[in-house]
């Protein structure tokens, strides 16, 4: 297996706590999205996705974080840890590490995980090391890393999720691996990251790097240009608002299109879905997009805080009453498929079909403005919370068209 890094985020460095009545709904989700993934494609795909920063991105902005910063990492990883390793024996999936002085946990955790696998805790230990050692000290980018989470699956499968922090420019940057084919950490070496330049990068001199050197000194001799072809970069914007650019408006425009304009009486596919109203429909829709969807459809991550808002009200307050229908719905089409009982879970599936069948001929003209104004002033109905407190109804309603 060869290794190389998946990919890297730069994203602006934001403060604040995720409150207990959102960070209890995340665990929850992400432990029903995973396990619709491990249904639908194995612990593989689980894995691969997790390097994707344009996914973690995406699925951070659906568990209803805000889309751009840096706190999506420490959170989602969090949210992930604490619901999915209670079923780890189950799942197959193990999430180890963290933030802080939770990070240099990790290899005591992954030696439990190898004795309760069978897999080999020593090496997992290696490359959780070597992984911290290239992005901290091999490449000198200007960030100091404050959190590494190492996934790994019985099947011996890992991925890294890890962040440093450069208050120099204040921002964040989040580095994904992936094993595939590991037969050493040399085979193709990378020396730099995408990102913003920051001038000369590398430093192989390092006494904490003393463990590696022997292998990393290789990767100085190589020129960056040949790496660059291997690695994905995700920039997000200082700007904190949601705005045009941010995303792509015919897709948004035919989910909301499907959601809201049209019944899903009408659609033969969501007649086990028609209980449901169409503000949990369009939440739907973009949840079963992060499980169903290919990599090409996660190019605009803030899309996706359009099913669950943010918790800062960007771009609108968390709808708390859709999330719950939201996550209530997944789970019961999980627990029904383990069961045999696959109807609803291909019924949430034809959500994402739909979606990508109706944005081929959908003309948009969606005011984007004016959506995200419509959420905010209904958010109230469903519940609508942020870290400064519920939503209440504005003192003016007025009939804004979206479409």
């Amino acid at each position: 297996m060869t290794l190389k890094r998946s990919g890297s985020a730069d994203l602006p460095l934001h403060y604040g706590h995720v409150p207990r009545w959102l960070a209890e709904r995340m665990g929850r989700l992400g432990l029903a999205i995973t396990e619709a993934i491990l249904a639908e494609y194995g612990k593989g795909e689980v894995l691969r996705r997790l390097s994707d920063p344009f996914w973690f991105q995406s699925l951070g902005c659906v568990m209803g974080m805000d889309w751009h910063s840096s706190g999506i990492t420490t959170s989602v990883m969090g949210a992930l840890k604490r619901a999915l390793n209670p079923h780890a024996k189950e799942l197959g999936i193990y999430i180890c590490g963290g933030k802080g002085k939770i990070s240099r946990q990790t290899p005591v955790e992954l030696l439990k995980v190898g004795e309760r696998t069978g897999l080999d805790g020593e090496y997992l230990v290696r490359c959780s090391k070597l992984s911290a050692k290239v992005d901290n000290t091999a490449i000198q980018d200007g960030f100091q890393l404050y959190l590494h989470n190492f996934i790994v699956s019985d099947e011996g499968q890992w991925a890294v999720v890890q962040q440093g922090m450069s208050p120099m420019s204040t921002t964040a940057r989040r580095y994904h691996w992936h094993s595939a084919s590991l037969s050493s950490f040399v085979e193709e070496p990378h020396t730099s990251i995408c990102g913003e330049n920051q001038g000369s990068i590398l430093n192989m001199v390092a006494k904490e790097a003393l463990p590696t050197r022997s292998s990393l000194l290789e990767m100085a001799h190589e020129s960056p240009d040949r790496m660059m072809k291997e690695i994905r970069q995700l920039t997000m914007p200082s700007h904190h608002e949601v705005q045009a650019a941010d995303v792509d408006i015919k897709r948004l425009g035919s989910i909301l299109w499907l959601a809201h304009e049209k019944q899903p009486k009408d659609f033969e596919e969501l007649l086990l879905l028609e209980g449901l109203g169409p503000r949990t429909l369009q939440s739907l829709t973009l949840v079963s997009e992060v499980i169903y969807g290919t990599p090409s459809r996660f190019k605009d991550p803030a899309r996706f805080s359009f099913a669950h808002g943010g918790k800062d009200g960007h771009p609108f307050p968390v709808p708390v009453k859709v999330y719950d229908e939201t996550i209530a719905t997944l789970k019961t089409a999980v627990e029904k498929a383990k069961l045999g009982e696959t109807d609803k879970q291909q019924a949430i599936k034809s959500l994402s079909d739909l979606s990508i069948r109706a944005e081929k001929d959908f003309i948009p003209n969606t005011n984007l403005e004016a959506v995200i104004q419509k959420e905010r002033d209904e958010s109230w109905k469903y519940e609508g919370r942020t870290v400064f407190g519920k939503a209440v109804p504005p003192k003016k309603n007025q009939q804004l068209k979206l479409f």
